[in-house]
């Protein structure tokens, strides 16, 4: 994250995820939804347009998550709309404030 304000408010206010623990750190973040927990680190040397960071996070229940999503303004990565691919998974991407990619995925 370039911005811990930035990343706090785009995973908890859009996607609703929320902080863990008790501690804060200046450089640091950890967040929570739904048994994912995901960790930041402070990178303001970080270069959006050069970020090749990704994620891949399964979930049990895509549908509801894609539509959960989509009613609170969630951009979807252009390239990455709901769909059942190939290798047996239905999937969603989207990108974060500094382009890190978070695919979403459920066993089809």
């Amino acid at each position: 994250m370039r911005n811990k304000k930035v990343t706090y408010d785009y995973y908890t206010g859009k996607l609703g995820f929320k902080v863990v623990g008790n501690a804060e750190y200046d450089d640091y973040l950890m967040l929570e939804k739904e048994q994912i927990e995901i960790h930041f680190f402070k990178f303001e040397e970080l270069k959006p347009k050069e970020n090749y960071g990704q994620v891949y996070i399964r979930t049990d229940n895509i549908d509801l998550l894609y539509k959960s999503f989509l009613e609170n303004d969630v951009s979807i990565h252009p390239n990455g709309h709901l769909e059942e691919k190939p290798w047996g998974q239905k999937e969603f991407s989207i990108l974060d404030p500094d382009i890190n990619l978070l695919t979403f995925g459920q066993r089809i």
